[in-house]
């Protein structure tokens, strides 16, 4: 099961004030907030992006850690964390874009969509691409 919900660590600024964010398991995604609850705010955009990023430049995207005393999780959007579902799912089984459209008998276009992290894409369609690469989506809510 792949879970994208990271521990983010939040530092007092002495010297600007506010509080500065950062993800021990994405050191690339650092941003910070004039407050506690706009620190958490900025670091689920900046924790979305450091994820795009690393869909858009190929590489890996790491499991996030077992959090530590002072670290907050902090979630991947959902249409992001779902991409980044399909884009492990398709380098674990080594499967490429070109594959997975003609298992999905779309254009290969389709699917460079299907993974943009900033494109909107139907849950339907993510969860058929899913379903193609062997997993599927389960929903879990729980209270911050």
């Amino acid at each position: 099961m792949t879970q994208f919900v990271y521990p983010a660590m939040l530092t007092a600024d002495e010297k600007d004030g506010g509080f500065v964010v950062t993800f021990r398991d994405l050191p690339e995604a650092i941003t910070q907030g004039n407050s506690w609850e706009e620190a958490l705010h900025e670091a689920a955009d900046c924790l979305e992006e450091a994820i795009a990023l690393r869909i858009d430049d190929k590489l890996e995207i790491p499991q996030p850690s077992q959090p530590k005393n002072q670290e907050y999780l902090v979630a991947v959007p959902a249409q992001t964390a779902i991409k980044a579902a399909l884009y492990l799912a398709m380098r674990e089984k080594g499967i490429s874009k070109v594959q997975l459209a003609s298992t999905l008998n779309i254009h290969e276009k389709e699917v460079r969509r299907i993974l943009d992290p900033h494109h909107a894409t139907k849950l339907s369609t993510m969860e058929r691409t899913l379903g193609v690469l062997g997993q599927r989506i389960e929903l879990q809510i729980t209270a911050k």
